[in-house]
């Protein structure tokens, strides 16, 4: 379609002669010998340029453009004045209402046709950059509304109940990130005197690693019995899998080669019955142990991340609990929040409150961690996602119990 340019000018010799050097351009234009015709035919002949002339009888050019850019008509069509002041009061005043350009009379044929063709070719750019950010804002808005339903999906995957087992009180927190991330935990019966709990954080952000986070849940589902069970011919048909063993079926499984991910993650096994703790870390964030004295041991036993297909064997180790002991997982989104101020959260600061919160039900001591979290942060954005899980051994509270979505939840009996 031809590009169209509005001449306006109250002289028909000048509006004869810019017709006459813009009929090279091969254009459609119109003509307006006043300002008032010239508010009128712009609303009709939607031109895409504006040649305007300044000194003209009743409404002048600089009325014309002001009256254009005040009702939004034609906001970003660009307008080329022409005059026969050459004063620089004048250009500043025209440039500064809006104007594009400024031509003196008597003017150059070839300077009118260049300049004109400059303003229109600005004017097609800016309008293909304007489509292609309004199909970017499109596009993204589409993928937002993805990435939350798929974040949404992300977090159902999280426990909403705890096994109704004894001597055991669990409660957790998970605070996402504005992106969807690759951490997911969960806390299931294995048989009648073992909980198998497990963290998990896949390297990255996005939906590549959420199908990975899905994928390994998936996996660990004890009713599976693909990775957390083990089969065998005796009663009951089937024995309960060594961290070390889930370690190493889960390394063969996920080879960074195959997926471009690596993930670490902690496996434990509980023994309700008797306290003890049988787990493997593959370069996850250290659990603690918190002995009810409040001294700390850390759980560091196992390899290295997940997804080096055999590289580095896993180890496993035993620990054993008393009562009122606690067993604190984490993810590395709580030592690397980071202030306004850039400050890292840090190890330091995150073991002194949980001492000097020892003292504390593990609910309690749940909301004032987050609280402490957030006070540093003074509002700064999540970067990662924040999960903790703490448990306690040696309490018998109740029956199974539902967990409300996004809290801290306790069971007992377990």
């Amino acid at each position: 379609m031809k590009e169209r340019i509005l001449i306006v000018d109250d002289s028909e010799d000048i509006r004869v002669l810019l017709r006459r050097i813009l009929a090279t351009g091969g254009y459609d234009i119109a003509e307006a010998p006043g300002g008032e015709e010239a508010l009128r035919r712009a609303g009709d002949f939607r031109p895409d340029l504006i040649l305007l002339d300044i000194v003209m009888p009743g409404i002048d050019g600089f009325t014309v453009c002001e009256e254009l850019r005040r009702e939004g008509l034609l906001a970003d069509v660009p307008i080329i004045f022409l005059s026969a002041r050459a004063e620089t009061a004048d250009k500043v005043k025209g440039l500064g209402m809006g104007g594009a350009d400024y031509i003196t009379k008597p003017f150059d044929k070839a300077e009118v046709l260049v300049r004109v063709q400059n303003q229109l070719k600005i004017r097609r750019l800016t309008s293909e950059l304007r489509r292609s950010n309004a199909e970017l804002t499109e596009k993204k808005t589409a993928l937002d509304e993805d990435l939350r339903a798929a974040a949404g999906i992300q977090q159902s995957l999280l426990p909403r109940t705890i096994p109704d087992v004894r001597n055991l009180s669990i409660a957790w927190k998970f605070m996402p990130s504005q992106m969807i991330g690759g951490d997911i935990f969960n806390v299931f019966r294995l048989d009648e005197d073992h909980v198998g709990l497990y963290m998990i954080d896949v390297s990255g952000h996005g939906v590549p690693s959420a199908l990975i986070t899905v994928s390994v849940s998936q996996v660990l589902q004890p009713d599976s019995g693909l990775v957390t069970k083990e089969r065998t011919y005796k009663s009951p048909g089937y024995r309960i899998a060594s961290p070390k063993t889930v370690m190493e079926a889960l390394d063969r499984e996920y080879p960074f080669d195959r997926f471009g991910k690596y993930f670490t993650i902690v496996y434990l096994i509980v023994n309700t019955r008797t306290g003890g703790v049988t787990y493997s870390n593959a370069a996850h964030p250290s659990p603690l142990i918190m002995r009810r004295d409040g001294t700390f041991e850390t759980l560091d036993k196992g390899g290295t991340i997940i997804g080096l297909d055999g590289l580095v064997p896993f180890e496993e180790e035993e620990k054993s609990l008393r009562h009122g002991d606690r067993v604190i997982l984490f993810t590395d989104g709580v030592l690397e929040y980071r202030s306004c101020t850039g400050e890292f959260f840090g190890e330091d600061r995150f073991y002194k409150l949980l001492s000097d919160l020892k003292h504390r039900d593990i609910e309690n001591l749940l909301d004032a961690v987050v609280a402490s979290i957030n006070d540093f942060g003074k509002g700064a954005e999540f970067q990662d996602d924040i999960t903790i899980v703490v448990l306690e051994y040696g309490k018998t509270i109740g029956a199974e119990t539902k967990l409300p979505a996004g809290a801290a939840a306790t069971a007992g009996n377990i």
